[in-house]
């Protein structure tokens, strides 16, 4: 940490609580789909060319090597020829240790809210952070001077204990902001859908204009600065 006004890690309203966070799993729809079984009858089936009486069998084209393919016939590959290749996935970058974050509970909080806007926006990078285990977690990290989320609610709820749950009209961070995401989907202002993790870093040109109807898993952030408009936190049994 720098001797700036720096207010170390400020993880939202939800770390106050010191056991690890978790967040609930969306239940999975069933993959299995029921087709009725239906009996019908089938007509006898009618006498193909071939089987007329009194007609010869034709007998089949000859295939000659390299000559043009007839229409409407399907082509068997030649032994040997390769197989096409399947397309490679792409390959996440490398994610750089920020020497600068606090040490985080390794499970992110669930955050929500209606918007996301940004000024001073100046980096997306993925980094690993150090968590409170010992290890490191991967992670998003957003760079700006300011970061305003409005409807914003935060869910922290430690495993098998009650969690809390903050609201609040907006909530501002200012001042050396950096936010740590495990994951986010969002709506950008031209209405896609947008959907980032923590392998490939996104354009700023699809994050600066501002995000709408933001979800995200936050490790957590730093800030100089933490503000809340009409704040409402209450307690969540297990």
């Amino acid at each position: 940490m720098t001797g700036r006004r720096r207010i170390g890690a400020v993880v939202l309203a939800g770390l106050a609580l010191v056991a690890p966070m978790t967040l609930g799993a969306a239940a999975a729809r069933p993959a299995a789909v029921c087709i009725p079984f239906i009996w019908c009858p089938s007509p006898s089936p009618s006498p193909s060319p071939s089987d007329a009486p009194g007609t010869p069998d034709a007998p089949g084209t000859p295939v000659v090597p390299g000559a043009p393919a007839i229409p409407g016939t399907a082509q068997t590959p030649s032994p040997g020829s390769p197989a096409a290749a399947p397309t490679p996935a792409p390959t996440p970058v490398a994610a750089t240790r920020d020497d600068g974050a606090p040490i985080f509970t390794k499970t992110p909080a669930s955050m929500g809210s209606q918007g996301l806007s940004f000024t001073g926006l100046s980096g997306l990078a993925i980094v690993d952070v150090p968590t409170a285990d010992g290890s490191t977690v991967r992670t998003l990290k957003i760079s700006a001077d300011t970061i305003t989320i409005s409807g914003f609610s935060l869910t922290v709820r430690p495993p098998d204990n009650a969690g809390l749950v903050t609201n609040a009209d907006t909530m501002t961070l200012s001042g050396h902001v950096s936010v740590y995401l495990g994951s986010i989907t969002a709506t950008t202002q031209d209405g896609r859908a947008l959907t980032l993790g923590t392998d490939t870093p996104p354009s700023l040109d699809d994050v600066k204009p501002g995000l709408l109807r933001v979800t995200m898993g936050l490790v957590g952030s730093t800030a100089d600065s933490i503000a809340y408009s009409n704040t409402d936190q209450r307690i969540v049994e297990p």
